[in-house]
């Protein structure tokens, strides 16, 4: 299915940086919306979970193949976990040791990260942890960090676009008992309803295509919530919460109601915002995720819409996303509808963050980080324990990335030396990298070091990071140095 399209991709952004017409190079799939959506919303199931002697609650995931159809008649090959396509919720509460016994039946490598998750380097599941064919890999970590949509992808090195593609993907929900009732909806499944988003092509066969894509990759014309075209959700309260997630390998969606309605931004990638932001938009690029409360009327129908979003100053941003407008989801409220309690003034407090002592530039352009590639044997930085940093990020192109942090949740200190909109007030993994603009993000790196296990950063588009838009960091204890253990090269 997959071939490399290096070369292809230099060529594509040569065409583009130089502002040629549509017909420069890039293909675009247009999306394809069905005209009635009639397909109930598929809920991620919980996923069991055990508490062993210890206090150790252990979840089982298994990659595997399957089949699924995303048109009607047609049966598309995909890969899920415990399923055809995506995978079940994993959920734990804050203070719990968790562990998760992950299976591979496919046919080749994969990995599974915990994305936005704060542990050992060891169990964080990125490239340096890979689970062969026929194998078991079995984490173990200590929940600690606030209540928060995370949610969990492979990570092969050069591999992950295709992997996530097929479909492995899924949510992790973090709670925090200790935390106070803001009013937001939280029954799982009816008015707290986790969506991930994405666009995949099928070629004439009916097989998963990424060949043709442009710059940033494939833009699918399907597009899909929680795996199903024309889905609807049946609301029977008066608010919901969904819990957004861009789950696509390239595409940018500017999430708001076809009737323009007001929703609440009451999170992002790394749990609650300070307070709730009211807006008709939500933007998300690959990988970041955002929870909106919208209020419904009894017996209306209003779509979950997707608009062109605002990509800054790209060049030909039409062959990025940036025109495309298409509907996702179909709220359908009951005519009798449940009360809902109001939403707090106030969601959290977020803890400020001491003053950093290191500052570090990261320059992103075509597929290098400060003019070098990933390699799986170099340390791009070491990073002492306790150590709270400055990162200064840019994105030196006129298309499209963003930058993604493992381990930590940032703060977006400001951008261009402006305050960062209230959407991006709080807890992030991933921010999205208008061009030409300078990212400063604050970053705190605690509790574990490892001199041996490098984490990620790395675009999230996935085809720049699969083709070498990714680095390593090593967080060491202070005054150590990184000895990582050498890679293995098949």
């Amino acid at each position: 299915m997959r071939v490399s399209r290096a070369a292809a991709a230099v060529a594509a952004a040569a065409l583009v940086v130089a502002g040629l017409s549509a017909c420069g190079g890039v293909s675009v799939s247009p999306v394809d919306v069905p005209e009635t959506f009639d397909a109930p919303l598929p809920v991620p199931p919980l996923a069991p979970s055990h508490v062993g002697a210890d206090g150790t609650r252990t979840f089982r995931l298994t990659a595997q193949e399957g089949t699924t159809r995303f048109v009607p008649g047609v049966d598309t090959p995909t890969w899920g976990f415990d399923g055809d396509l995506l995978g079940p919720t994993l959920r734990a509460s804050r203070g719990e040791q968790v562990a998760v016994e992950v299976r591979n039946t496919l046919p080749e490598a994969t990995s599974v990260h915990w994305h936005g998750m704060h542990l050992p380097a060891a169990m964080d599941g990125g490239p340096h942890q890979p689970v062969e064919p026929g194998a078991t890999w079995r984490p173990t970590w200590r929940i600690d960090q606030p209540a928060a949509t995370l949610w969990y992808h492979p990570h092969p090195h050069g591999r992950t676009e295709e992997h996530i593609y097929r479909g492995l993907a899924g949510f992790f929900l973090l709670d925090d008992p200790a935390a106070a009732d803001v009013g937001l909806p939280d029954e799982y499944g009816v008015d707290d309803v986790p969506v991930v988003v994405q666009d995949r092509k099928l070629d004439a066969d009916g097989d998963l295509d990424l060949s043709g894509g442009g710059e940033l990759g494939v833009l699918g014309s399907l597009v899909t919530a929680n795996g199903v075209r024309g889905a609807y959700l049946e609301a029977t309260t008066q608010r919901v919460r969904l819990r957004l997630l861009n789950g696509s390998t390239a595409r940018t969606y500017a999430f708001g109601f076809a009737d323009d309605r007001e929703v609440l931004q009451v999170a992002s990638d790394g749990g609650l915002l300070p307070e709730p932001v009211p807006t008709t938009r939500v933007q998300l690029s690959p990988g970041e995720r955002a929870e909106v409360v919208v209020t419904v009327a009894p017996g209306e129908r209003v779509r979950l819409r997707s608009y062109p979003p605002d990509l800054g100053r790209v060049v030909a941003g039409y062959a990025m996303g940036a025109n495309d407008t298409f509907d996702v989801l179909e709220l359908r409220a009951a005519q009798d509808l449940a009360p809902s309690p109001p939403v707090a003034a106030t969601l959290t407090t977020l803890e400020p963050l001491p003053e950093a002592t290191v500052t570090r530039t990261f320059d992103l352009q075509g597929r290098q980080i400060n003019g070098r590639r990933m390699d799986m044997d170099r340390v791009d930085a070491t990073v002492e324990k306790g150590a709270t940093e400055l990162w200064e990020v840019r994105n030196l192109d006129l298309f499209p990335h963003n930058f993604h942090v493992h381990d930590v949740q940032f703060r977006v200190l400001d951008i261009d030396g402006e305050a960062p909109p209230p959407a991006l007030a709080g807890a992030k993994d991933t921010v999205y990298l208008e061009p030409r603009r300078t990212y400063r993000l604050v970053m705190r790196f605690e509790d574990h070091a490892d001199p041996t296990t490098p984490y990620m950063f790395h675009c999230h588009l996935l085809l720049h990071e699969d083709e070498g838009l990714m680095g390593q960091l090593v967080v060491v204890e202070p005054g150590g140095t990184a000895s990582p253990a050498p890679h293995h090269h098949p």
